[in-house]
């Protein structure tokens, strides 16, 4: 469609790239966006300007934050001695939504995938290790339950084999090939309740 403006059309077609937002959802953003005051318009972009430039990575659990270390990793009441490890960032959003869980997190950055060129050695799975110090007695493993979590499960499994921590994975409450994000938060507590372990020193 030729719209009479390039500039809306340049925004719809930037707006159509967000996930989950095809070229008919983009175009009525981009109408409601037209008719909204300036001052909000200039507030979501100082929002989104802030989002790139204030958000870092924790360089603990590579959580993203705005302070280092993040406010979970710096929270004396959270349990030191229990790792949560997730595939992404959302994925903490999702747990901490439960309120039932109060350990720590690690935040791999995916999933091993070969077909996509990911391999261990590009998640986070170094650094999983090397926070394994005596104090760590658990570390549950609370990845999406599909083909490439299964094979990262394993690989981690067997990464820990030789260390003094036992290994849990969260419970089958999650359907398979779902992703953690979409779980209400009974299934997600149901889950952390059940998890099985997988190695036990």
């Amino acid at each position: 469609m030729q719209y009479t403006s390039e500039t809306l059309e340049r925004l719809i077609r930037e707006l159509s790239k967000l996930p989950g937002i095809g070229h008919k959802t983009a175009q009525r953003l981009a109408f409601y966006l037209l008719k909204q005051p300036l001052s909000e318009i200039q507030i979501l972009t100082r929002t989104l300007t802030d989002l790139k430039e204030k958000i870092r990575f924790c360089s603990v659990c590579y959580n993203i934050t705005e302070t280092d270390p993040c406010a979970i990793c710096s929270n004396s009441r959270r349990d030191s001695s229990v790792i949560c490890v997730v595939e992404e960032a959302n994925d903490v959003l999702a747990i901490e939504r439960t309120e039932q869980y109060r350990g720590l997190y690690h935040v791999l950055g995916g999933v091993i995938n070969p077909l996509e060129g990911i391999g261990p050695d590009k998640l986070r799975i170094g650094e999983l290790i090397r926070r394994i110090q005596p104090h760590v007695h658990e570390v549950i493993l609370a990845i999406n339950p599909n083909v490439q979590g299964d094979a990262t499960i394993l690989y981690i499994q067997e990464k820990l084999k030789t260390y003094p921590v036992k290994v849990t994975r969260i419970a089958r409450g999650i359907p398979i090939g779902s992703d953690l994000e979409f779980a209400d938060q009974v299934t997600l507590t149901r889950a952390l309740e059940g998890r099985m372990t997988i190695v036990s020193s």
